[in-house]
């Protein structure tokens, strides 16, 4: 059983970094807010994106201390046969993801930048952690546990990129069990009535609501949300933004 100063800590450690988490959404917000024509920020995500908006340029990140990247470096969770990461367990690079199936932003990027890293991941260079951060109410955590479900029959990522292909084509989806079952079909779970039972699995729920709680608690409060590293990126900025932190990371 943890100690107090053991719980103190954790609870300190987990306020600095939501601390710095939060100097980088206020240091993206302000720069929307002197740009022109920029998009909101991921903190308000609901708004759908033209698909051929212009990219964003990158935005300035602060420098975090000693103390808050030692911490990041600890979020990669780095669970061997984890069915929501894909790369090597011991790659040099881990992409943290936070993300709400629900949100326009997280479907642009699943759908523009995502197939790009795959040649990272195919070089063992990169590993992808998923995260939930369920933002939209009862049918955000709903669509969250499909993809737990679909994961414990080892199709979460094909599941992950069906679902964000479809809901990226339109406004906020707004999911029925039974097109949650379709998707399924279509990513190619194999046992449908399974997969049908563990939609309704309150352990595979609480999964999904602890992730979000972390996320809450490390002051993510907007999709989606990206650590790479000790490098975090806030929304879904352009591909070459990404490349570049992983590319750096990399030779750190």
């Amino acid at each position: 059983m943890a100690s107090i100063e053991d719980e103190k800590s954790r609870k300190g450690t987990a306020a600095l970094v939501a601390a710095w988490v939060l100097s980088v959404v206020l240091a993206f917000v302000l720069g929307q807010q002197i740009g022109e024509g920029k998009r909101l920020p991921a903190a308000t995500p609901a708004a759908p994106t033209a698909t051929n908006a212009a990219p964003e340029p990158a935005q300035t990140v602060p420098t975090p201390d000693p103390e808050v990247e030692r911490i990041l470096l600890q979020l990669p969770r780095r669970v061997e046969n984890d069915p929501l990461a894909k790369g090597r367990v011991d790659a040099k690079v881990v992409l943290t993801e936070w993300s709400d199936y629900r949100c326009p932003y997280c479907a642009r990027w699943t759908m523009q930048t995502y197939p790009e890293l795959q040649q990272y991941v195919d070089d063992g260079t990169l590993r992808i952690e998923y995260r939930d951060l369920a933002l939209f109410g009862d049918q955000s955590v709903a669509t969250a546990v499909a993809g737990r479900a679909a994961g414990q029959q080892g199709r979460f990522w094909n599941y992950y990129e069906t679902v964000f292909a479809d809901f990226g084509a339109g406004e906020q989806p707004d999911p029925t069990t039974d097109q949650l079952v379709e998707y399924a079909q279509q990513a190619g779970v194999p046992d449908l009535e399974k997969f049908r039972a563990d939609l309704t699995d309150p352990a595979l729920r609480q999964q999904v609501l602890d992730d979000s709680t972390e996320a809450r608690q490390l002051g993510i409060t907007g999709t989606p949300f990206f650590v790479i590293n000790t490098h975090v990126i806030n929304g879904a900025e352009p591909t070459e933004n990404f490349i570049s932190a992983i590319e750096r990371a990399a030779k750190s």
